[in-house]
């Protein structure tokens, strides 16, 4: 992928080594969701739900009283190479999300992403490595320990534009918050019953890796940034992270009605049709679930 020449955003924030930023703090434990705690290879399961509002609400588990508040950080000064990239990427996806809304009648706000390591405090509540990449919508944005790249790696997704693409599924969580889309989706569960309720969960989780795939349409047609094997990343990672394959490696049975992303195969497909078209309009995710 050709992201070295991409602008960089001003809005990564990096509390990785800072006090507090980082380790598990007594007292400030993190629910592993409903289900109660998971081990080994099951815990990848849950290392990748990634930031849809339902799954972050249960998930992170603030501490002590009162909401909880996000840290703030510095802006991002770390020159390695994994920071750079991140950089790159949020700062292409504000590009791409700016000239979609703005050609809607729109103004896009960016998100801000923040680096983290090992655990972080969101508006969400507090939050360990394990969760993986998140979105939180209460303070709008982007929480990411780069060591997560490693884990997509072994799971089957190796390749900055697999990397990229995690990245753009959690802006497009951000998108749908800007859009009254998640807002919708949390009031119709309610009256949706258990099923009808993970069903659009589902969809939910589905549109953003859709709208992962409308980012890289169009940053590829703005900068040339994806090379030959990229999009065959992309689609690798997707399916390596389907609900289906992560229950099978984890050595459960395969389970749909208990799905928190959608299975290998509508990841792929939802991807590919954001990639294609480059139309937010053809991630209508929720046919079916209305």
């Amino acid at each position: 992928m050709r992201w070295k020449d991409l602008r960089r955003s001003e809005n990564v924030r990096d509390v990785r080594g800072e006090e507090g930023g980082g380790g598990m703090r007594a007292g400030m434990p993190i629910s592993l969701g409903r289900g109660g705690a998971l081990a080994g290879v099951a815990v990848l399961v849950v290392a990748y739900l990634l930031g849809g509002p339902e799954a972050v609400e249960n998930l992170l588990e603030g501490g002590g009283g009162g909401a909880p508040t996000a840290e703030q950080g510095s802006p991002l000064t770390a020159n390695d190479e994994a920071s750079q990239f991140v950089a790159a990427i949020l700062g292409s996806t504000e590009d791409v999300w700016g000239e979609v809304f703005a050609s809607a009648g729109r103004r896009y706000e960016a998100p801000e992403l923040t680096l983290f390591d090992g655990a972080v405090q969101s508006a969400c509540g507090y939050a360990t490595a394990a969760v993986g990449p998140f979105y939180c919508p209460s303070d709008h944005r982007v929480y990411l320990d780069t060591a997560f790249f490693a884990d997509l790696s072994r799971l089957g997704g190796p390749g900055d534009f697999a990397q990229a693409y995690v990245i753009g599924h959690e802006v497009g969580h951000h998108v749908q918050n800007l859009l009254g889309t998640a807002d919708k989706v949390r009031t119709a569960q309610g009256n949706a019953g258990e099923a009808g309720g993970n069903r659009l969960a589902v969809a939910l989780e589905l549109q953003a890796d859709c709208f992962a795939g409308v980012w890289a349409n169009h940053a590829n047609q703005r900068n040339h940034v994806l090379e030959p094997g990229d999009v065959d990343e992309g689609l690798a990672a997707a399916e390596a992270i389907g609900d289906d394959r992560l229950q099978r490696n984890a050595g459960r049975r395969v389970t749909p009605d208990s799905f928190t992303h959608g299975s290998s195969e509508q990841r792929e497909r939802w991807l590919k049709a954001g990639l294609e078209s480059g139309d937010p309009n053809a991630c209508d995710t929720f046919r079916g679930t209305r």
